[in-house]
C-alpha cells in the first residue's frame, strides 16, 4: 500500500472507474474522410488516412492516469504508435520546441517538446485491450501520463511543431500551461 501511496498525486482520489469528461459533443467518427496530418517546422508535412496511420509501428504502454478533476486511474493500457515514430516520420526542424495538438472541432493543446517525446507519451487507439470508445476519443487520443488527462487530448487529427509556445483551449481558458499533477499545476 505504501508504494501505492507515492503513486498517487496529491489532491487526488483513486478510481477503478474509467470518468468520461469532454467539452462540447463526441464528434462522429467516418473512415473515409479521416485524416492525421503532421506539419508546422518539418521538413516534410504528411498526412494520414486511418488505415494508413493504423499501419504505423505500435507500441503498448502501461500507465497511471490523473485528471484535473481529481481523480486517477492506475496501470491503464494503451496501444498505439510512440510520439516518437510521429516525429521520425516528418523530421522536425531544430527550430521546433513545442507542438500543438489538433483535435476535432477545433480543440488544441500544448506541449514541450520534451514533455511530447517521453518514451511514454502515445497516440492510442486500444485502451485496456478494446478499442476506444468514442467517448473515450475514438479513433485516436494523445496520452501524456505524466500530465493531467487534459492534455492527453480526444479525437486528435494532427500535430503541428511550432518555435514559440501557444497555449491551447483549456490553457487559454485558465487552465496551466503545463499541468504537472505532482506539483499540482491545475490552474494559472
Amino acid at each position: 500500500m505504501a508504494d501505492d501511496n507515492r503513486r498517487l498525486p496529491p489532491g487526488q482520489t483513486l478510481t477503478e472507474k474509467f470518468p468520461v469528461l469532454h467539452y462540447g459533443g463526441i464528434p462522429a467518427f467516418q473512415k473515409e474522410s479521416w485524416t492525421f496530418r503532421l506539419f508546422g517546422l518539418v521538413e516534410e508535412e504528411k498526412t494520414f488516412t486511418y488505415d494508413g496511420f493504423m499501419g504505423l509501428s505500435q507500441n503498448e504502454i502501461v500507465a497511471d492516469f490523473h485528471c484535473v478533476t481529481t481523480w486517477s486511474r492506475y496501470d491503464n493500457t494503451w496501444e498505439g504508435v510512440a510520439s516518437s515514430t510521429i516525429v521520425d516520420l516528418c523530421n522536425v526542424k531544430a527550430s521546433a520546441k513545442y507542438v500543438l495538438i489538433h483535435c476535432e472541432q477545433g480543440y488544441t493543446t500544448n506541449l514541450s517538446l520534451h514533455d511530447f517525446l517521453r518514451k511514454d507519451v502515445i497516440f492510442a487507439h486500444s485502451h485496456d485491450g478494446k478499442a476506444l470508445t468514442p467517448e473515450h476519443g475514438f479513433p485516436l487520443r494523445l496520452v501524456v501520463p505524466h500530465l493531467y488527462a487534459w492534455k492527453s487530448a480526444k479525437w486528435v487529427r494532427g500535430v503541428e511543431f511550432i518555435q514559440d509556445d501557444k497555449p491551447g483551449f483549456w490553457e487559454s481558458n485558465g487552465y496551466h500551461n503545463h499541468g504537472d499533477p505532482w506539483t499540482e499545476e491545475r490552474f494559472s
